[in-house]
């Protein structure tokens, strides 16, 4: 029966454990906007590396700034389509909350590090920091249950519905934290709902169009060097996004792409005009992209309101390829710049002495939340994921503190 959250019903408002109702008026899923919104572990994100390494630059994004830009996007699109926009914004502000210092490098990192309790896995993370790690309810044994979401809410942060597995490298739940996983993924197998879809694609509109426009302000990227040379783009595209994509098909995206009246013809020089016409492109294109899942989706399961495995996104090939295309752009000169690989490799060693450097202190300099959590962890792989989980938690500014004070013994 469906009643108070209109089109989603009781088993998708339900909590991992139950809680009164303050405000009657209020939906369970504005709740949770609200409680990922004012969590500790959203506002860390803005001092955790995007691409460009936090603090380095003033213009760039940074994870807080992405995740408020795909929560933008996100709900907007489930508006259209019919989702409850409060639960997609809420699963976009939470996408990118399990990402360690570093970003995807820290990941690979701590992934190493954790290789024989389970690995480390950003996603995985979020769903442990959402229902484990952040502060806000907890069980009738005083059990930490981290923000306590609904089941909707949760499914729809979840990117990757399963555990780890030996041929794939992401994945969305370490073993300890089976349990509220199970609950919240009741009779749906390994399918995301459309929620889940939605915050996904978000994601990649939003990173795909932001951080070319970065590139390009940065002076990292020159889109005439693409047209010059597309080879080595279109390797990197396939390498790290389409790889199944033909040199005929991405030629084509590339020449939609460039056949747009926005598409930037002018070098980039810094003035207010080519900032503004930057900005427009960005807007253009995130809505070209957005219109065009929203209308293709409605065109093959209707008109009608579109929620949680009612549907499934469905996105042009066409679409995949252009946004494949921008990803690929901007991450060429990532995968291609001697001064970002070192640097990278310098936080991975980083990353790699401090969670050796807690581990024969601890407990002494873990934060007292962790503290308890290893005192309490029955065996070492326990104690050693309380570690990393302590790890995962740091900024890139206070990864490196410690790093000083721990390990360099500067502080």
């Amino acid at each position: 029966m469906r009643k108070q959250h209109e089109w989603y019903d009781e088993h998708d408002a339900e909590r991992w454990v139950a809680e009164p109702v303050k405000r009657p008026g209020r939906t369970a899923f504005a709740r949770d906007r609200a409680r990922v919104l004012h969590s500790a572990a959203l506002r860390r994100l803005a001092a955790k590396t995007q691409v460009v390494t936090a603090g380095s630059d003033d213009f760039v994004r940074n994870r807080l700034t992405h995740s408020l830009e795909v929560a933008q996007i996100g709900r907007e699109l489930a508006a259209t389509l019919g989702c409850d926009p409060d639960i997609v914004d809420a699963a976009c502000l939470s996408h990118d909350l399990g990402h360690p210092p570093f970003g995807h490098n820290g990941e690979r990192a701590l992934d190493q590090v954790a290789a024989e309790i389970g690995g480390f896995e950003g996603n995985a993370q979020t769903l442990r920091l959402l229902t484990r790690l952040e502060s806000k309810t907890f069980d009738a044994e005083g059990r930490s249950v981290g923000l306590n979401l609904s089941r909707a809410t949760l499914d729809a942060a979840t990117k990757y519905p399963w555990p780890r597995r030996p041929d794939e490298r992401k994945f969305g739940v370490y073993d300890d934290d089976l349990a509220v996983f199970t609950w919240l993924r009741q009779g749906v197998g390994e399918r995301r709902c459309l929620e889940a879809q939605v915050m996904d694609f978000a994601d990649d509109v939003a990173y795909s169009v932001h951080d070319v426009e970065d590139g390009i302000v940065a002076h990292h990227i020159d889109l005439g060097a693409v047209d010059a040379e597309p080879a080595p783009y279109w390797e990197t595209v396939r390498q790290m996004y389409l790889p199944e994509a033909t040199d005929a098909e991405l030629d084509e995206g590339w020449a939609r792409l460039k056949a747009l009246n926005y598409w930037p013809r002018a070098a980039f020089d810094d003035s207010r005009q080519a900032l503004g016409a930057l900005k427009d492109v960005t807007s253009q294109l995130i809505g070209r992209f957005a219109t065009a899942a929203e209308q293709t989706t409605h065109a093959v399961f209707g008109r009608s309101r579109l929620i949680r495995y009612e549907a499934d996104l469905v996105v042009p090939d066409g679409t995949r390829t252009e946004i494949g295309l921008l990803k690929g752009v901007g991450m060429f000169h990532v995968l291609n710049s001697p001064e970002r690989q070192a640097r990278r490799a310098t936080q991975r060693e980083l990353l790699t002495e401090l969670v050796e450097a807690l581990w024969k202190t601890a407990p002494r300099h873990l934060d007292v939340p962790f503290r308890s959590d290893f005192a309490e962890a029955t065996d070492d792989d326990a104690r050693l994921r309380v570690i990393v989980d302590q790890v995962a938690s740091l900024t890139d500014p206070s990864a490196l503190a410690w790093h000083a004070h721990l390990v360099e013994g500067q502080i």
